[in-house]
């Protein structure tokens, strides 16, 4: 299925889509709207009920979108959130400590919709994003998804990612950490651009 996938930049045009993908059913509600891991956690608590989605609409309004969007046909079914990692609050994580000097980007989060699941979608989004990466200027992609081994991770905690997706998408390996999420060990994954 993923040839069916079109992978689309995460644009104010394009924020309705953002919205069915991160955003509440009651837009009121204090959720994440994928700004827990890209905000500094006083500001990220600050934010109440509508302002999670203003904040998110200003990030997609910029020159550079916070993330990219999966399509089937015109039925958005996926989101992953990528960017500089030195302008996300990983990069200050003691628990993920940079592997090197190099400004990488990094992929925070992956979500598939409901229904979509299982027939190619994250590798997609995982694929894509790192070529939005690339398109924008990085010299490499990270990102921490947990090391599973193939054992299923609960679903509240599977935005991180898992390693194989990372993998067969050209991630390789570069570091353990001493993070973890849904009870497995997350590792660093890298993509290098020549």
């Amino acid at each position: 299925m993923t040839s069916e996938v079109r992978i689309l930049p995460a644009t104010a045009a394009r924020f309705d889509d953002v919205a069915v993908m991160v955003g509440p059913k009651n837009p009121g509600a204090n959720v994440c709207w994928c700004l827990s891991h890209r905000l500094p956690a006083k500001v990220h608590r600050e934010l109440q009920g509508t302002e999670r989605r203003d904040a998110m609409l200003e990030l997609c309004s910029r020159d550079v979108a916070p993330g990219v969007l999966a399509y089937v046909g015109d039925e958005v079914v996926g989101w992953a959130a990528v960017a500089p990692r030195a302008e996300l609050p990983v990069a200050r994580s003691r628990k993920i400590p940079p592997v090197d000097d190099l400004p990488v980007w990094s992929i925070i989060c992956v979500r598939v919709r409901p229904g979509h699941r299982g027939q190619g979608v994250s590798h997609a989004l995982v694929g894509g994003a790192a070529e939005y990466a690339r398109t924008n200027g990085a010299p490499a992609v990270e990102a921490y998804p947990v090391d599973n081994r193939g054992e299923k991770v609960d679903l509240t905690m599977a935005f991180v990612g898992v390693r194989s997706v990372f993998e067969a998408a050209g991630f390789e390996m570069v570091a353990t950490t001493d993070a973890v999420a849904g009870g497995f060990p997350r590792v660093v994954v890298r993509r290098t651009f020549a």
